[in-house]
């Protein structure tokens, strides 16, 4: 409810100052026997209007018949944002708050709000949709870093892929394109463009990206309409088993899909394309296992590259890969401190064997090894927790990666690691403060 009726006053603000100008316009339009809209879009100075007398503050001047009168409000904007409620599916939260009695309260609360542009910039505004995605992933026990990426993270990766170009994006009314696979709220389509504006005000970067969460898509589009993007290039679907956007290439690329997630729902819609298109297709070099989304990601941004006669391109994607290879580095601090003999300790899942070895040599060395393991009472606490690490700014993980960890790590626990460490102690940490269940360690 909070993310469309959000998304509704912003644009309601965006058009306020031109409302008078255009209903008048809209009047001599219609006396002419033309169609307004052209004149309507023009007097608005945006690429969306609305025809409607009525605006979010007009509205609560008749509370018998919001509903109907809130209905009739979305009903006269044009298409493409329509498009954006439609994605909310605001018509069924409406009917909801509606039978609830509570759909004046939302209005009027809503229509005390000033999201002006000159109160709240784009950049801001943007922050703004990030925090409502995050707040309600964590709500819904989801994975908050699925929906959006730290701002601090797209900076670097703008950064990297514009810094050899710095010449070429000074030159005066230079056009680029960018590209997201999974835009999001389109949080890395709106940075890059704010930093090569920020470098080159006469600068243009043609936006163009696709999203699954149909939230995240209706935010990203609404967000790009107020900025004066060209929102066709805007699509819903999935990516991988759906390229809505054909055989577009494009100069600059950014992406960052979600960690350990499967392509198993659509694997044959992706076989398909591998073994019929081959190379003309976007998976010419061959398919991953299943259970690597990020690979399958990172060969549809090939796919899109210019050719190198014709400028080639740059991306850059944020991949589990970076996560394994800080995992390895793990392992190798933690050997180096057996090998000089130090005293150390170090937190893991318990979700792999990969220590089992490296105990009994740890042993054999002269060390005493302890295990504490903190349980939690489910696999949802789990999630929680991970969201709650996440919103501050550590890494993701998918929920279907936590409930496998959870699982494996108690099994391996109590099957594998109990019975060799010198020392053990399984403490409840469910609670505000843990406590001690049992404890115990070789004879």
């Amino acid at each position: 409810m909070i993310l469309p009726f959000t998304v509704l006053r912003r644009l309601d603000c965006v058009l306020e100052p031109t409302k008078t100008e255009l209903l008048e316009e809209k009047t001599v339009r219609e006396g002419q026997g033309l169609d307004p809209v052209p004149f309507l879009l023009r007097k608005a100075g945006q690429n969306f209007c609305n025809s409607s007398p009525l605006d979010m503050k007009r509205l609560l001047g008749d509370q018998d018949n919001i509903g109907e009168n809130l209905r009739s409000y979305i009903s006269a904007f044009t298409p493409e944002v329509r498009d954006i409620f439609e994605s909310f599916e605001f018509h069924l939260q409406v009917d909801r708050l509606e039978k609830a009695g509570l759909l004046y309260m939302v209005c009027e609360r809503f229509a005390q709000i000033d999201l002006h542009p000159e109160t709240v910039s784009n950049a801001e505004m943007g922050l703004v949709f990030e925090e409502l995605i995050r707040k309600f992933a964590e709500l819904s026990s989801e994975t908050a870093g699925e929906h959006f990426t730290p701002r601090e993270v797209i900076r670097l990766m703008v950064n990297l892929i514009f810094i050899e170009d710095d010449q070429a994006l000074t030159q005066p009314g230079i056009v680029r394109s960018l590209y997201d696979p999974t835009a999001g709220t389109g949080g890395m389509l709106s940075v890059a463009e704010e930093h090569l504006v920020e470098m080159n005000p006469s600068a243009r970067l043609v936006l163009s990206g696709q999203e699954l969460n149909p939230e995240s898509y209706a935010i990203c589009k609404a967000d790009m309409l107020i900025k004066g993007q060209d929102i066709k290039n805007i699509r819903f679907g999935n990516t991988l088993s759906d390229d809505q956007l054909g055989d577009q290439k494009y100069d600059y690329m950014l992406s960052n899909p979600p960690f350990g997630v499967e392509w198993k729902k659509i694997q044959k819609e992706v076989q398909r394309e591998a073994d019929t298109l081959g190379f003309a297709g976007h998976f010419g070099p061959g398919l991953p296992r299943v259970s690597d989304g990020s690979l399958l990601f990172l060969l549809h941004l090939i796919s899109k590259m210019r050719p190198e006669k014709a400028g080639g391109s740059r991306f850059g994607i944020v991949l589990e890969l970076a996560a394994r290879r800080a995992g390895r580095l793990m392992l190798e601090e933690i050997d180096r401190c057996g090998a000089a003999g130090m005293d150390f300790a170090f937190e893991t899942t318990l979700a792999g064997k990969a220590y089992l070895q490296r105990i009994h040599q740890w042993q054999a060395d002269g060390y005493r090894v302890k295990l504490i393991f903190l349980k939690l009472s489910h696999e949802e606490a789990a999630i929680c927790r991970v969201a709650e690490r996440v919103a501050q700014g550590c890494h993701s993980i998918p929920p279907e990666v936590i409930r496998r960890r959870f699982v494996s790590g108690l099994r391996n626990f109590t099957t594998l690691y109990q019975p060799i460490v010198d020392a053990w102690q399984l403490i409840d940490n469910g609670g505000a403060t843990p406590h001690l269940i049992m404890q115990g360690g070789r004879s």
